[in-house]
């Protein structure tokens, strides 16, 4: 059995490590093709310039269309390259482990296989679920703040040409470029908390609950969100804040992508040698058995984390009625 598990484990050592040589090819490609971007960049804005100073206003409005679509096709090309290269260093640090793993068995035959399967299903449970948080977010910075700074500098321009032709136009214009700046700076603020919120490092774990979900409450329209902090507010240590932050955090949104919720109640238990978290919304619910069997990482992920600290995880919901999803996890580990 341990030669086999050896074997298996080899086998998907040298799969990871074909995947490394295509993320880095790929990588050299992309490096290739952002050049050749930037520098078409470089030159259409030296047209644009250009064109501003002795241009007919039809030839100016055709020259921004090509600056901004040049600045759209940079913003996608660098949000491909970060990805690729947060692949290659995952992908890096799973060959690191499965190299390890390899070996592991012919080191303890009788108790080494299992024990590292369980250990390799957890860390790449968790470096499936950190991408896939990654790519949420890298959507979301394309779609909103990315595209907003390419409608700034197109608005800017125009604001800049008006001035002395129309100052009235000209100030309507910087009017609404101060509004769309002023949102796009909300949401970058958001998607920073999301990364990481320092207030957690700060003044730690129910503050940092209450200010998120204050924040939760008004991203979500129709959905009613109340949280209840009980017993003594203390510092934990960071992983357990962290876990547990991140814990609530996807189970909101689980509830806010999914369940069609009207009213969402937190109840977050500080007290005593437990932390219990309770997460319940009067959605239309699920089948707790078809759940388990489905490729919800989020889940999954906050089930392994409590097991592992010693906890547990528990879901009660049925079509129609509803759901309520709870775990702990010893304060003191």
């Amino acid at each position: 059995m341990a030669n086999g598990d050896s074997v298996d484990y080899k086998s998907e050592l040298e799969e990871t490590r074909r995947s490394l040589r295509e993320v880095t090819l790929m990588i050299e490609q992309s490096q290739g093709e952002l050049a050749k971007i930037t520098q078409r960049n470089t030159a259409i804005n030296a047209h644009l310039q250009q064109v501003q100073k002795q241009g007919a206003l039809e030839e100016i409005k055709m020259a921004y269309d090509s600056a901004l679509d040049a600045q759209q096709r940079l913003f996608v090309m660098r949000g491909q390259l970060d990805k690729l290269q947060n692949d290659k260093s995952h992908l890096e640090k799973y060959e690191t482990i499965l190299e390890n793993a390899s070996a592991a068995p012919s080191e303890s035959a009788s108790t080494t296989p299992v024990a590292a399967k369980g250990q390799m299903a957890g860390i790449e449970m968790i470096v499936n679920a950190q991408e896939a948080e990654r790519q949420r977010l890298s959507r979301q910075m394309h779609d909103g703040p990315a595209q907003a700074l390419s409608n700034f500098i197109l608005q800017t321009e125009i604001a800049m040409r008006l001035m002395d032709v129309d100052p009235a136009q000209a100030k309507e214009e910087l009017g609404s470029l101060k509004t769309s700046a002023m949102v796009t700076f909300q949401k970058v603020r958001s998607f920073i908390f999301e990364l990481r919120p320092m207030m957690l490092d700060d003044l730690g774990l129910a503050p940092t609950l209450r200010k998120y979900v204050d924040a939760f409450k008004e991203q979500q329209s129709g959905l009613e969100v109340s949280l209840n902090v009980t017993g003594a507010e203390r510092r934990f240590q960071p992983y357990l804040e962290v876990m547990i932050f991140r814990a609530t955090q996807e189970l909101l949104g689980n509830i806010s992508r999914h369940s069609q919720a009207t009213a969402v109640k937190v109840h977050v238990d500080l007290g005593g040698d437990l932390i219990r978290v309770s997460v319940s919304d009067n959605g239309k619910g699920f089948d707790p058995d078809l759940l388990k069997d489905s490729n919800n990482l989020g889940l999954k992920l906050i089930r392994e984390r409590a097991e592992m600290l010693g906890g547990n995880f528990e879901m009660d919901s049925s079509i129609g009625s509803g759901a309520q999803i709870s775990f702990s996890v010893p304060a003191k580990v």
